[in-house]
């Protein structure tokens, strides 16, 4: 019997979804139906739409209703709301909010897609004109609309993710200045504290203000234009306002169907997709799934898993009996001239799960070798299974190269992989892309020293005696306070001058010579550990 499977909302889960079902059988009937006048667009473009850098909008449209109906004869209904769901009966009601009218659909199958919507909290003067949230297209429309209308010179941005510095960078390109506003005490709270340190100053370098800390309570307007208290009783003026403060699973009608919603707010579904009604599945945006390192629920709003969760689910309706996997969240940002990536968890994920059992190295490698002209620094923190040395996750920030490296250490953490797998990585080589020694080899290394003894860590809040084997010209810059200078190179002509009761934490430049250092000392029956990253860890993250 020909199946007719409905799907609510598109972009990335449901159109995924309905292209596969396509490709899988031919004979059923597929109808998309979704509420806005768009089936398939690039949310993740429209920052740049914003800025000027993508500025036909067009490009943004990913797959048209038209290419849907003739290359897949796919019925795609835009500008249709579906209201409920009738489990019982297996009919959707739909209104077409063109004509006013609303009709009965059944299916066979039915899957969610219906994202997530921007938070807009209810605050005081939120709905005062030039205060806008990022969602689809029709929203950037209307943000590009009001710089040019307004001769916008000043922006306010309130959050400081991914959204909210992708959008201060391309109204930055606009040629407005910018203010971020993030209630949390760093940015991009995806990362672990250290690692946005050097985002922040960044945009300080940028002529960005930031204000960590420090969250918004009511908006207003004055002849100065658009007004923001926060609740340290500041007024911030500003010519356009940006809430960036995060996605709410759109989940209303999975509840009013009586799906089970996951404690996280996000719909339940099991590997396959499945909600708890065996005909409804769910994708995207709206569900929550499994982290595989900690193992604990979450929603992660990105469109990669959002595709590879509407594949799953029309694979499985077609009984190919697909799972997916669940999530690691591997996601990038550039923002003013940096590139911040992550993947699996962080430190701070790590311990909220309850997780002990790991260690963390950081280290600074250029991009490529640095007797090739232009090497940028790397700035790159590791998490692994101190007990048999499983990668759990990774972050990097820098200028160039960032995303390469965590897209290697995502799939050897993808396959269950260990820092001795990132040692043996076999990857491209030549002096303008990398070392023979690649950043992702040498964290695989410094894991391999820690894990082996060869180099137990030093703790900063643990005291002890601090060794700086630095040359005497590069201490100038700066010491860690109540350290002793001991150049490297001296260092076996001096041991006697180091005292025997107490742990030596060694430190150099980026972390190497200490290492050479630590070698040399526990050999001599030192209690020797090592800084790991070095000055570099002290000064760019804190």
């Amino acid at each position: 019997m020909t199946k007719r499977i409905l799907i609510v909302g598109g972009v990335a889960g449901g159109a995924s979804a309905a292209a596969r079902l396509r490709r899988l059988d031919e004979t059923a009937e597929i109808i998309v139906f979704d509420r806005g006048p768009y089936v398939s667009f690039a949310n993740c473009g429209l920052p740049y739409y914003v800025g000027d850098i993508i500025r036909d909008e067009s490009k943004l449209l990913v797959a048209s209703a038209e290419m849907f109906r003739t290359r897949f004869n796919i019925d795609i209904r835009t500008e249709h709301e579906v209201l409920s769901i009738d489990r019982a009966q297996r009919t959707i009601q739909v209104r077409d909010l063109q004509r006013g009218t609303i009709a009965a659909e059944s299916y066979d199958a039915l899957i969610l897609s219906p994202g997530a919507s921007a938070i807009r909290p209810p605050l005081p003067g939120i709905d005062v004109d030039g205060i806008f949230s990022v969602g689809a297209v029709p929203d950037k429309k209307n943000v590009r609309q009001w710089i040019d209308d307004k001769h916008a010179q000043r922006a306010l941005v309130i959050g400081g993710g991914f959204i909210g510095l992708e959008m201060a960078e391309n109204l930055a390109h606009r040629g407005l200045t910018i203010t971020i506003l993030e209630k949390a005490g760093q940015l991009m709270p995806q990362l672990d504290p250290e690692m946005a340190e050097p985002v922040r100053r960044q945009l300080a370098q940028r002529g960005v203000t930031v204000r960590l800390s420090e969250g918004v309570t009511e908006f207003s307007r004055s002849p100065a234009g658009l007004l923001a208290t926060t609740d340290r009783g500041t007024q911030l003026a500003a010519d356009l306002i940006i809430l960036a403060i995060g996605v709410r699973p759109e989940v209303g009608l999975a509840r009013a169907a009586g799906l089970t919603i996951g404690a996280t707010g996000g719909i339940a579904v099991d590997e396959s997709m499945r909600t708890t009604d065996p005909a409804i599945y769910a994708v995207g945006d709206a569900v929550e799934t499994v982290d595989v390192v900690t193992g604990m629920r979450q929603v992660v709003p990105l469109a990669g898993p959002a595709n590879r969760q509407g594949r799953v689910a029309a694979e499985a309706i077609c009984g190919r009996g697909s799972h997916f996997r669940g999530m690691q969240a591997t996601a990038v940002c550039g923002a003013f001239g940096l590139t911040i990536a992550s993947t699996g968890a962080s430190e701070t994920a790590l311990k909220r799960a309850g997780i002990s059992d790991f260690e963390k190295v950081y280290l600074h490698p250029g991009h490529h070798v640095g007797y090739y002209p232009g090497a940028k620094p790397i700035h790159l923190k590791v998490l692994f299974r101190r007990s048999d040395g499983r990668i759990l996750g990774a972050q990097a920030v820098g200028e160039e190269g960032v995303e390469k490296r965590i897209d290697v250490i995502a799939m050897a953490l993808q396959l269950g992989g260990t820092v001795h797998d990132l040692s043996e990585a076999e990857l491209c080589y030549a002096p303008q892309f990398g070392a023979a020694k690649d950043p992702v080899n040498l964290a695989g290394f410094i894991a391999e020293n820690v894990r082996s003894g060869d180099m137990p860590l030093a703790r900063r809040d643990e005291g002890g005696f601090v060794l700086d084997v630095r040359d005497p010209n590069e201490c100038k810059g700066g010491m860690i306070p109540g350290a002793v200078n001991i150049p490297l190179d001296q260092l076996r002509l001096r041991l006697a001058e180091l005292p025997t009761d107490r742990p030596l934490n060694v430190v150099c430049a980026v972390g190497q010579r200490a290492y050479y250092a630590v070698r040399i000392l526990r050999q001599r029956g030192f209690d020797a550990r090592h800084f790991t990253g070095g000055m570099q860890t002290v000064t760019t993250l804190g």
